[in-house]
Formats: structure tokens, C-alpha cells, sequence
């Protein structure tokens, strides 16, 4: 249910801004060459010259039907083209994804368990530093380092097809490699919070106070507690940094839906705007949505709801 509400608000928000911006198609492909009689040839051609209620109405009938138009730029359909997209872009975000959330988790973990202590200190500093770093500083950085002195690494993506495993892996480890650095420092912060809440809790005070080893304490009572509240909570970190991953695929030339949402804007290729706009915050529901699934199917109380 609010899944369908945040998507048709998305839809209405994503058209109007970009009905509302500057400039169209038209003035975008003839520049300084354009014409009023050149102008409203092309906006007649590709139903730009419409009323917007219109136009929506067209759009919106075409998405239930999984058409979402033909882009005004690469002449094909928008569905086609971003579905590739969408592959280049779950290969970044998935690979950052395995290696950030263990990672992160078991950081989080350590913090959370030792607060107080030197450890927790340099977690919990190196985290806020990398929180309070956007993501394209990072990349920078990372680029000066490994591209511009040590020169064993490309500051920028080149996928082709044809290419093996291993002569594409070199073109992808630095976005990957930002998107973790960014991701790992989110999901730390918010792994440690949860443990501390849950280590703080009457029960486990409890089973320590009747001498329960630590380890049981961690391993049955700590950590299960944990998961319920943590997988909610990185659904959320997760969904909210596809914005992130933008920019940084724009960074990196990484030909994903970040790259090609940048690129749409400044060409004026509304379709592919509004496509990917759409699919993007079709991936950010589907995130909180699933996250909700899960934690239902884990939680007992829950299940009879």
C-alpha cells in the first residue's frame, strides 16, 4: 500500500520537475542553430508542445503497460535501455554491498561490544570521519592515490563486451572500492548503536548477573536480539544511498543509472529521466519492502499479524 503511494507520488514529482525544467529536447538538439519554426516542428513530433495532463496521463497508461516511452537521444526504447543500466549498476552496488556489510557488521559488532574501550574510540572515529566524507571526495581521493601517482589502477570505467572476468575487474575496483569506504562507515555507526541498545536490555543484564559465559551471551541472546532491529535499519542505509552511488558512478564514467540519469538531465531526454527516476525509486521500495518481509518472517510476534 505505501508502496504504490511513494511511487505515484515519485511519478507525479518526477514529471513536474521535469516539465518544469529549463529548456526541452528541441532548444537541446538545435542549440544555437534552433529556429521558432525548427522548434516547433520537434516539439510537435515528439508531443512536447501537449498539455501536461496529457502527457502524463500517456506516460503514466504506458508504464502500467511496462512501456515507458522511447528516448529522445539513443532512439530506443527507455524499458531496453535502462535494463542494461540496471545490470551495470547491480554489479556496482552488489559488489559493494558483499564486501561492505560483513565487513561493517562484524566492525559494528566489535564496537558496540567493546564502547569505552581504545577499539571502539578508532571505530567510532574512523566511521564519523568517513561519514562526515561525501562519497566523490572519497573517489577523489582514491583516484589521486591509485590512478594519478601509483598509476595501477583506471580512473575511469571502460566496460566492453567480450571482455573476461578478470580484464574488467581492474576498471571497477575503485567505485567499488569508494561505495564500500562510504557504506562501511554508515552501516558500522548503526550496528554499533544496536548492539549497545540490546547489550544494555533487562535480559541480558540478567544472564550476565547469573553467569552465563560472554560468548553464550553474545551468540544466543545478543546478537539474535540484534538482527531483527539491524535488518531494518540497513535496508534503510542501503536504500538511501542509491542517491550516493549517482554520483559516484557520474565520478567514475561507470556506465550505470547514475551516469546515464546525469547525462538524460543535461540533454534533455525527459523519457530517460523520468525512466530512471522511476526505477530507482522502485528499488528503494522494493529494499524497505523486502527488509519488512524479513524481518516478519524472523520475528514471532509478528507472524500471526
Amino acid at each position: 500500500m505505501y508502496a504504490t503511494i511513494t511511487l505515484t507520488l515519485v511519478s507525479v514529482l518526477v514529471f513536474v520537475l521535469t516539465d518544469l525544467m529549463p529548456g526541452d529536447w528541441a532548444t537541446a538538439f538545435y542549440g544555437q542553430e534552433a529556429t521558432p519554426e525548427l522548434l516547433a516542428q520537434m516539439r510537435a513530433k515528439y508531443g512536447l508542445d501537449r498539455p501536461v495532463m496529457e502527457r502524463y496521463a500517456n506516460w503514466v497508461s504506458g508504464v502500467f503497460r511496462g512501456d515507458f516511452g522511447e528516448s529522445f537521444a539513443k532512439k530506443q526504447p527507455v524499458a531496453s535501455f535502462l535494463a542494461g543500466r540496471l545490470q551495470t549498476s547491480l554489479l556496482l552496488g552488489g559488489s559493494a554491498a558483499l564486501v561492505a556489510m560483513p565487513f561493517a557488521v562484524v566492525l559494528g559488532i566489535i564496537a558496540g561490544l567493546t564502547r569505552g574501550r581504545k577499539t571502539d574510540t578508532f571505530l567510532s572515529m574512523t566511521s564519523l570521519i568517513g561519514m562526515s566524507t561525501p562519497g566523490f571526495v572519497v573517489g577523489t581521493i582514491l583516484i589521486y592515490i591509485f590512478s594519478i601517482k601509483l598509476k595501477i589502477l583506471p580512473a575511469l570505467t571502460i566496460l566492453r563486451g567480450g571482455r573476461t572476468l578478470a580484464q574488467l575487474l581492474p576498471n571497477i575496483i575503485l567505485p567499488v572500492a569508494t561505495m564500500t569506504i562510504v557504506w562501511t562507515a554508515y552501516i558500522l555507526r548503526m550496528i554499533r548503536t544496536v548492539v549497545i541498545d540490546v547489550g544494555s536490555s533487562d535480559f541480558v543484564q540478567m544472564a550476565i548477573l547469573k553467569g552465563m559465559p560472554r560468548k553464550r551471551v553474545i551468540l544466543r541472546h545478543l546478537l539474535p536480539s540484534a538482527l531483527l532491529p539491524a535488518i531494518n535499519s540497513l535496508a534503510l542505509m542501503l536504500a538511501s544511498l542509491i542517491g550516493g552511488q549517482v554520483i559516484i558512478e557520474g565520478l567514475f564514467n561507470y556506465p550505470g543509472l547514475g551516469q546515464n540519469l546525469i547525462r538524460s538531465i543535461s540533454n534533455r531526454d525527459v523519457p530517460l529521466v523520468q525512466g530512471a527516476v522511476l526505477l530507482v525509486a522502485l528499488m528503494y521500495t522494493s529494499i524497505n519492502l523486502g527488509a519488512d518481509l524479513v524481518t516478519r518472517m524472523l520475528d514471532p510476534r509478528l507472524r500471526g499479524l
